[in-house]
């Protein structure tokens, strides 16, 4: 698990994360929530080692986070950036083979064992038929699934995934989010994903964390986030809350 124990971050002495105390275990999805510059992305690259907290700390299975090495920690946990890095002239299959860089390097040969990594993870994010084609001739929906699939390769037991949304058609988007709440469920990871669309977080995630000016606003199951009141000052918007239909998530709408 992840304990953040009064983690911040700050550039220049401007601080752009207060102090955040939160445990993230694993086997469930937790959805971190708030406007732009609310402190989202920058808690989500704290916890994936791609910046360095400021004060206080964040542990992983007990250690520090500075008590692992980047290799080591990537076969625990993987990470997707918001803004992907380019997979010109690459087909799916050879970006999901990067996910076993944390095995054996840039340059280790797959094994029987790689290799059996690298369809497990095509299997199971169903893109097989994408394994052959060039990633840059895929769709959004379609290439997020690639990536996931990539991840999925390294064999980690956490997935952080900044804003995996972005760009997506609402049906691309459920299809992310459905392929993600399965992949914790039945594989038991552990999933820290930022999300701008309070409706599809509380359909999907078991846990919801909402940010504001960097500080931790509230946190709690999405039976308890969904209220009007909590919503308001998460926004800054009047919400109206209802029932979804077969009384699954409730749904928020702008007034």
């Amino acid at each position: 698990m992840f304990e953040v124990k009064g983690a911040t971050f700050e550039i220049g002495g401007k601080p752009l994360l207060q102090p955040i105390e939160h445990t993230f275990e694993q086997g469930k999805i937790f959805g971190l929530l708030g406007h732009n510059g609310s402190g989202k992305s920058t808690l989500i690259k704290l916890l994936a080692q791609q910046q360095p907290i400021s004060a206080g700390a964040i542990h992983f299975d007990q250690r520090p986070l500075d008590d692992w090495g980047h290799r080591e920690f990537a076969r625990q946990v993987a990470y997707l950036p918001q803004h992907l890095p380019s997979a010109e002239n690459l087909t799916g299959r050879e970006l999901v083979g990067f996910g076993r860089y944390p095995w054996h390097g840039l340059l280790g040969r797959h094994t029987h064992k790689d290799k059996a990594a690298i369809e497990r993870a095509i299997a199971l994010t169903h893109t097989e038929a994408f394994a052959d084609r060039l990633v840059d001739t895929l769709s959004g929906g379609e290439r997020q699934r690639v990536w996931l699939a990539m991840l999925l390769a390294q064999g980690s037991r956490f997935l952080l995934l900044d804003e995996p949304l972005a760009a997506l058609d609402i049906a691309h988007q459920i299809e992310v989010l459905e392929l993600t709440r399965t992949l914790c469920d039945e594989l038991g990871l552990g999933v820290i994903i930022v999300l701008h669309d309070i409706n599809m977080a509380a359909r999907y995630c078991d846990e919801l964390l909402a940010l504001h000016s960097g500080r931790l606003l509230a946190h709690g199951t999405p039976e308890k986030m969904m209220h009007a009141a909590t919503l308001k000052a998460i926004y800054g918007l009047p919400m109206q809350v209802i029932d979804r239909p077969g009384g699954r998530s409730r749904i928020a709408i702008a007034e």
